[in-house]
C-alpha cells in the first residue's frame, strides 16, 4: 500500500474451472493462483512474487510475463514430497548405444550406470528391476541443472546427485572419498557435477534453474545409479546418505533377483519406498533427510 498507493492485488486465476492444467493440478484443489497487479505493470511482478512468498505461500514461480504462479502443498500427498524422479523425456542409455526417454523403459531392460553405487567403479550396464515411483501424467517443477560441457539434466529436488570433493582440475576416474552426494535442490554453479558418458569426468556446473515437465519416473537399477542425459545420478532419494539408501534397499534387489525384474509396473509411490519413509522417521537423524521428506513423514 506505501509502495505502490492505490495498486492492488489482482487474481487471474484460482480453481480452474476450464480443464487447462493437468489431472494433479493444485489449481483444482484450491491450493493455486495465478496473480498480477491491478495495473498490470510488468515492473512489478517480481516484488510481488517477493510478498507472495513472505505471504507463506511454498511455491511461488514467475511462470510467464502475464503472471506470477503460488500455490500451497498438497497435505495428502507423500509422493509428492519425498520423490526423487526424472521427467519422462529424460534420456537414458541402452546397451547397444541408443538412447531412450525413461518413459518408454521396462524392468529388465539394460541401461548405463556406474559399478560402484557410490559414484566410483567402472561404467557397466545395469539391469533395471522396477521403478520406485511411476506417475505419467503428474505435472512437477525439476530442478535443471547444467554443466559447461553441455551436460543437462532435469530431476526434482529431493534425488541424489554425485559431486567431487574439492575442485573440478582432476579429470581423472573419481576415487573412493572424492566423490559425495548432493541433494538437487542443494546443487550450486561452480561445484563438480560427476558425467557418464563414455567415461566419467567432472564438469562444473554453469547453470541451476526450474521449469515445469511431465511425468514422474525413478528407476531402479540392480547397481543403485543410472546415467541419464549424460550425468550420473543416484537411484535414491530423500536420505542425502547413497551407500546407506543402497543397503536399505538391499532386500528389495534382493527380491527381484530371485523373482525376475517386477514385470508388473504400478502407477505410484513403491511400496517398499513407504515403508522406507517410516522407518526412516523412526530411526534416522533428521539432518539426513530432505526438509521436504521430513516434512512428509510429520504429517
Amino acid at each position: 500500500m506505501n509502495l505502490w498507493p492505490g495498486v492492488r492485488l489482482r487474481v487471474t486465476e484460482g480453481w480452474d474451472e476450464d480443464g487447462h492444467h493437468s489431472e494433479e493440478s493444485l489449481h483444482y484443489e484450491g491450493r493455486a493462483v495465478d496473480i498480477t497487479t491491478s495495473d498490470r505493470d510488468r515492473n512489478k511482478y517480481a516484488m510481488l512474487a517477493r510478498l507472495a512468498v513472505e505471504a507463506g505461500f511454498d511455491w511461488v514461480y514467475y511462470e510467464s510475463k502475464g503472471h506470477v504462479h503460488c500455490s500451497v502443498k498438497s497435505e495428502h500427498s507423500i509422493a509428492a514430497k519425498t520423490g526423487g524422479c526424472f521427467p519422462g523425456r529424460a534420456l537414458v542409455t541402452m546397451k547397444d548405444g541408443s538412447h531412450r526417454q525413461i518413459r518408454d523403459l521396462r524392468a529388465g531392460d539394460l541401461v548405463l550406470a556406474s559399478e560402484g553405487s557410490d559414484g566410483t567403479g567402472d561404467l557397466i550396464y545395469s539391469e533395471v528391476l522396477t521403478f520406485l515411483d511411476r506417475r505419467p501424467i503428474t505435472q512437477k517443477h525439476f530442478y535443471v541443472i547444467r554443466t559447461e560441457d553441455g551436460a543437462s539434466v532435469s530431476l526434482t529436488a529431493a534425488h541424489l546427485l554425485f559431486i567431487r570433493v574439492g575442485n573440478c582440475s582432476n579429470r581423472g576416474e573419481p576415487k573412493p572419498g572424492a566423490v559425495r552426494t548432493i541433494f538437487a535442490s542443494d546443487a550450486q554453479v561452480g561445484q563438480c557435477l560427476l558425467l557418464g558418458k563414455l567415461r566419467k569426468r567432472f564438469s562444473q556446473i554453469t547453470h541451476v534453474g526450474v521449469r515445469e515437465d511431465q511425468g514422474l519416473y525413478a528407476p531402479l537399477t540392480a547397481h543403485g545409479t543410472v546415467v541419464v542425459n549424460d550425468v550420473l545420478t543416484s537411484c535414491y532419494a530423500a536420505v542425502n546418505r547413497q551407500r546407506l539408501a543402497h543397503w536399505a534397499f538391499a532386500p528389495l534387489r534382493l527380491l527381484y533377483s530371485w523373482t525376475g525384474p517386477d514385470q508388473v509396473l504400478k502407477n505410484g509411490l513403491h511400496w517398499y519406498s513407504q515403508v522406507l519413509i517410516g522407518l526412516g522417521k523412526l530411526l534416522l537423524e533428521s539432518e539426513l533427510f530432505h526438509p521436504l521428506a521430513l516434512e512428509a513423514t510429520e504429517r
